[in-house]
């Protein structure tokens, strides 16, 4: 064997210098072709990994303006909730007043206070302040009576001007809470003499300090940082505290002589969104600033990412990958000839056997190689490769089993929960005296909307539709509660007012989380036309007389159900000529929104009454349905849309 082996190696020897000249030229060759493509590389990955970083950054910045969007969002519902609670609730009671406002307060923790600011004299008639503020200490939740002129605070001049909600820029709250803050306003109106009139703002507080908080957590690497600029550039939040409230964006760039970011300010402001190259105000280094507006407050968010610290690892690896091509090329020219053989047959094993795999055959076999160079770990990959790709394949499977199943069960509770409303008209067919059509159209696989109609006996119909706060399969259960609790009542054959106390007391009872239920609830009297109805926190339905206008019904003063146990409520009576219509709907309808987050509001769905109050009821309802659609755009559906209409036919017997 010995002999063997010097002898194959004398009748190499000869052929050393093909192997030489052909190691030189691949070396020299590869040396250039290697310099080319490292200055290649090195260009295309440098502008690959901009644009990454461009993209990571802008994705951020939309990424955490959307967070605390929903953050803000779910802190601007709040006072909407209040408002809705005490638009219909009689005035009067301080103390329960200031119970609900400490109640909203305790439970929600990332509010700093609350407030409600009544006109003047809309209070008691005598009082031209009243404005009960709910506020947090270090040691508790206290409260206090704000006294000065706040008329002409922007917390509430702005709202009241424009008739709808408004953040306020950031200020100090002297003779309040004391603190910097920013305040979200919600006007609430009542019902005087048939029209609706302010009543005044309910408003919630924010503080810097919370909103600091959540922007510091936000971290793009090294030294970089997020801040927060007002809709006229003001920072509201940033690591060097001089700043804040202090300085505007517009102002810093004016003091740098930065044109750039002067031009940045106006595109900020502007609510734009974008990725840009600029300089850290800080240390003046260069860096890419990520910016998006916030739709809830219209401020804009900033991030700032530095472009040394981003890039260094982009140089490093650059000059180790020269370093490790140096060294290969050195390494190539002396084991060129001895793998030359051994790897041409080792990569035409592993060819095949990758076009075996590319054919979708996983469970072919890797030819084994001992070689520990890169064909080995070549093959060890391969193996690896084929591997991974049958357990992704296993997870795959499961993973679509598992969200089909998810999906069924959805299709199921939603067909379930539909199922539970009445749905055939009409539902009276052989009855002359009324009609009847509702729709329910829920935002998402199952909502917490509901309407419901049913006599109670031969002369007396039970109508009703309601709202779940929340969304989803909590709502949808308080749903499905609330609409067996009214039927078992109106089957014992209470009044309007006392089938809503006794559904409230049951629902108040054990609600940790105060979820709540607005609701309206009529009793029709099919021979004279009489209407009792009570009136749960819910929008006021709409009269369409036969001989044309629209009214809106008389509110009853009744909270939301689900929130105080003991609150009496009390019914109202309406009389309905022939061919007279009652309008319900839930303020999905009211409070859609448009790309541009305008509310569709109440003014248009009267206009829209006015114009189909004549049409048949699948009609008209459809038609209300439609506009709002129409309205909305591509702007998501935010609530549940439910509307039903009665028409009082007259007695035909």
């Amino acid at each position: 064997m010995f002999q063997g082996d010097k002898k194959s190696v004398t009748d190499v020897r000869p052929g050393r210098g093909i192997a030489f000249r052909l190691s030189l030229w691949i070396l020299l060759s590869s040396a250039i072709i290697f310099m080319m493509v490292l200055g290649y590389y090195y260009a295309l990955s440098r502008r690959a990994i901009v644009e990454k970083i461009e993209q990571y950054a802008g994705e951020m910045a939309k990424g955490n303006a959307a967070r605390i969007d929903t953050i803000l969002a779910a802190t601007q519902k709040i006072p909407h909730n209040l408002s809705a609670l005490i638009s219909g609730a009689p005035f009067g009671d301080s103390r329960k007043l200031r119970k609900l406002i400490t109640t909203f307060v305790e439970h929600n923790p990332e509010i700093y206070g609350m407030a409600v600011a009544f006109e003047p004299y809309a209070w008691d008639g005598k009082s031209r302040y009243f404005s009960p503020y709910v506020y947090r200490k270090h040691t508790g939740i206290d409260s206090m009576l704000i006294t000065y002129d706040y008329f002409s605070w922007d917390w509430y001049k702005l709202p009241v001007q424009r008739s709808q909600p408004q953040w306020a820029e950031p200020y100090f709250d002297e003779g309040a809470g004391n603190i910097i803050m920013s305040t979200y306003s919600v006007p609430f109106y009542r019902s005087v003499a048939g029209s609706r009139t302010l009543a005044g703002v309910v408003t919630v507080d924010i503080s810097l300090e919370r909103l600091q908080k959540i922007i510091s957590e936000i971290h793009s690497g090294g030294t970089g940082y997020a801040f927060l600029v007002s809709q006229n550039g003001t920072f509201v939040t940033h690591p060097d505290k001089r700043l804040i409230m202090n300085k505007t964006i517009f102002g810093l760039a004016g003091e740098l002589g930065d044109t750039s970011l002067n031009r940045l300010s106006a595109r900020m402001t502007a609510g734009e969104t974008g990725v840009v190259e600029s300089r850290n105000v800080l240390d003046g280094d260069k860096c890419w600033l990520a910016f998006a507006p916030l739709s809830t407050t219209g401020w804009s968010l900033g991030i700032v990412f530095p472009r040394d610290e981003l890039m260094k690892d982009v140089t490093r690896h650059s000059r180790i990958t020269l370093l490790l091509g140096a060294a290969g090329l050195l390494i190539l020219c002396s084991i060129i000839i001895w793998i030359a053989r051994g790897i041409t047959q080792s990569l035409r094993t592993l060819n095949d056997a990758a076009r075996t795999l590319t054919a979708g055959d996983l469970n072919t076999a890797i030819p084994v190689i001992h070689s520990h160079d890169e064909v080995g770990s070549l093959a060890v990959s391969f193996s690896a490769m084929r591997e991974s790709l049958q357990t992704y394949i296993r997870d795959l499977t499961q993973t679509t089993a598992a969200k089909e199943r998810i999906e069924s069960e959805l299709k199921i509770a939603h067909d379930i929960q539909m199922g539970m409303l009445p749905r055939t008209f009409p539902p009276f067919p052989l009855r002359t005296d009324m009609d009847i059509f509702a729709t329910l159209k829920p935002a998402r696989e199952v909502g917490g909307d509901l309407y419901d109609f049913f006599f109670m006996d031969d002369d007396h119909l039970c109508f009703t539709v309601g709202d779940v706060s929340g969304k989803g399969v909590p709502a949808a259960l308080l749903m499905a509660v609330t609409k067996i609790l009214i039927k078992s009542k109106a089957a014992q054959g209470f009044t309007a007012d006392k089938i809503i106390t006794r559904v409230n007391e049951d629902l108040a009872q054990d609600n940790p989380s105060m979820m709540f239920v607005t609701l309206f609830l009529g009793i029709l009297n099919i021979h004279t036309g009489e209407v009792f109805y009570c009136n749960a926190g819910h929008p006021s339905p709409y009269i369409l007389r036969s001989r044309g206008g629209v009214e809106v019904l008389p509110a009853t003063g009744g909270m939301a159900l689900g929130v105080v146990e003991d609150f009496a409520y009390s019914s109202k009576q309406l009389k309905l000529n022939a061919h007279d219509s009652v309008l319900l709907y839930s303020d999905g309808i009211t409070e859609a929104t448009d790309s541009q987050g305008n509310f569709f509001a109440e003014a248009r769905l009267e206009k829209a009454l006015v114009e189909l109050s004549d049409q048949p009821l699948k009609a008209l309802v459809d038609g209300v349905v439609e506009l709002v659609t129409a309205f909305a755009g591509d702007a998501p559906q935010a609530d549940d849309i439910t509307i039903m209409v009665m028409r009082y036919l007259g007695n035909k017997v």
